[in-house]
């Protein structure tokens, strides 16, 4: 019987022809690749895999660029102006796609300024152009895009404005710094208070002249810390209330 049966198995595997009725019984057959010719349909999908991520990755940096932008930072406005009344004042520059004025969790207060997203880069440009260093309510806006990548030439002044700093051992830390404070405003805000500032710098975020949101005054005397501390912590400055203690 064995040998039968062989003989049996060499004659379908020789003549499939006459193997026509077992194709309809259950079969594993179908299913190895040998059986599976080698069709345009798989070559086609192979190749389409690489293509589609490969143009996701080079439109991120582009939409990402494209985002920031678009986003503008208005700084000094007056407290009574709130987010729906700042957007009716860019839209005569641009359409708006987003206003939102800033407000202390603590207090409700309006911390005078805000972030406004233009529907494109030529709104926020043509914003810019007609809004900063214009009046709302008698204070003086300032309008610029929010992480603006610095240029040669800003870096080095940056760099120069670092190295000029002048350290002391009388030196305090300033926080909570608002985005529109410059060594400059830092410098004369302290000046006013009565102390003799030797030096002030506010610390930019790297590459960028994105303010970090705090900075140093270095004084001639420990007596001068002591009334900047004194006269200067929890005061506000452009809007936003500052700490102020021994670096």
């Amino acid at each position: 019987m064995a040998a039968i049966s062989s003989l049996f198995s060499q004659t379908l595997l020789h003549h499939p022809t006459k193997t026509l009725t077992l194709h309809s019984k259950p079969s594993i057959q179908p299913l190895k690749p040998s059986h599976f010719p080698n069709s345009v349909t798989f070559k086609a999908i192979k190749p389409k895999r690489p293509i589609a991520v490969s143009a996701v990755t080079a439109e991120a940096p582009v939409a990402t660029s494209d985002a920031a932008a678009r986003r503008l930072y208005v700084g000094n406005i007056p407290r009574t102006v709130d987010s729906a009344e700042l957007a009716r004042i860019v839209e005569e520059h641009g359409a708006v796609e987003k206003a939102e004025v800033m407000y202390d969790k603590y207090s409700g207060r309006s911390r005078r300024f805000a972030f406004v997203t233009m529907k494109t880069v030529e709104d926020a440009n043509a914003a810019i152009e007609k809004l900063n260093g214009t009046e709302i309510g008698g204070r003086e806006i300032k309008v610029n895009i929010t992480e603006k990548p610095l240029l040669t030439l800003d870096m080095s002044l940056l760099q120069a404005e670092e190295s000029q700093f002048i350290d002391s051992p009388h030196k305090v830390y300033v926080g909570n710094l608002a985005r529109t404070v410059t060594t400059d405003t830092l410098t004369q805000f302290f000046s006013e208070k009565g102390g003799k500032v030797l030096s002030a710098k506010v610390s930019r975020v790297p590459g960028t002249s994105k303010s970090s949101g705090f900075g140093f005054v270095s004084f001639s005397s420990e007596e001068d810390v002591e009334a900047a501390i004194s006269s200067c912590n929890n005061a506000f400055l452009d809007g936003q209330r500052i700490r102020v203690n021994k670096a």
